[in-house]
């Protein structure tokens, strides 16, 4: 069964406002909210319309891509509606059903293969753990009753390579320290010497002002030695007339 449709008869060009208003009417159209329909009666109109739709479009697939469809609507009212390329609805869907076990069977078995895989790995490094801690253990010096000659001669070769690679490492840190310290030396020097060129260049001027507070504290000291006497020979001079009483000059008797 093949549609054809007939050609569509040619129409005159409408003017702009007309094709404005034929677009924004097939927007309207077309454009349909996606929820229930309330009104009973536009629900059971469009189901009846999207059903054929439906069951046209499984037609057509099955017809033009030779594919093997099968199609089952229920109605609100409980309804069937079917459809199926094959001469069976039935086998079409046992082989649906089969093709889910397969699909089922495959993921348990990858299931199960990865969980093997995991088991394995999970054993193999639990054994590679135990030895490493039993080989631990002999190189601190524990377990080693059940150790051969040959192993302990590599395990004393191990320890002194070991050994050799802490001293060269612990030799290379102090050797590090000792260029740092160095350094520091070096920079403390430096700073020492522009220290004592500044000393040396205000030293001048200390020496100046050393003069010239020595020189004042020596005219302090004269001026106290003339105000001292100057009193003593006003005491002098007033006591005359009066019993002389003797007076020491603090500064010596003249």
């Amino acid at each position: 069964m093949v549609a054809t449709a007939a050609p569509a008869p040619a129409m005159a060009a409408p003017d702009g406002n007309g094709a404005a208003a034929a677009i924004s009417s097939s927007k309207k159209r077309g454009r349909r909210e996606m929820r229930r329909i309330e009104d009973s009666t536009s629900r059971q109109v469009t189901f009846s319309k999207r059903r054929s739709g439906l069951l046209k479009k499984a037609y057509e697939l099955s017809v033009l891509c030779d594919a093997e469809v099968a199609l089952i609507v229920f109605s609100p009212t409980g309804r069937l509606y079917q459809f199926a390329s094959a001469t069976d609805l039935q086998n079409t869907l046992d082989r649906y059903l089969n093709h889910m076990e397969g699909t089922r069977a495959n993921d348990e078995k990858v299931d199960e293969a990865g969980v093997e895989k995991w088991k394995y790995e999970a054993t193999t490094l639990g054994q590679k753990i135990d030895v490493m801690e039993a080989y631990r253990r002999k190189l601190l010096g524990e377990s080693l009753g059940s150790c051969s000659v040959q192993e302990l001669r590599e395990l004393e070769a191990q320890l002194e390579k070991s050994l050799s690679s802490i001293r060269q490492r612990k030799q290379k840190k102090l050797m590090d320290q000792i260029q740092e310290l160095r350094e520091k030396e070096q920079k403390l020097s430096k700073e020492n010497e522009v220290l004592r060129g500044q000393c040396k260049a205000l030293l001048p001027a200390l020496l100046e002002l050393n003069d010239d507070k020595g020189r004042m504290d020596a005219s302090a000291a004269a001026a106290e030695m003339e105000a001292e006497e100057v009193m003593v020979e006003t005491d002098l001079a007033i006591g005359i007339g009066t019993r002389r009483r003797p007076v020491r000059s603090p500064i010596g008797s003249r």
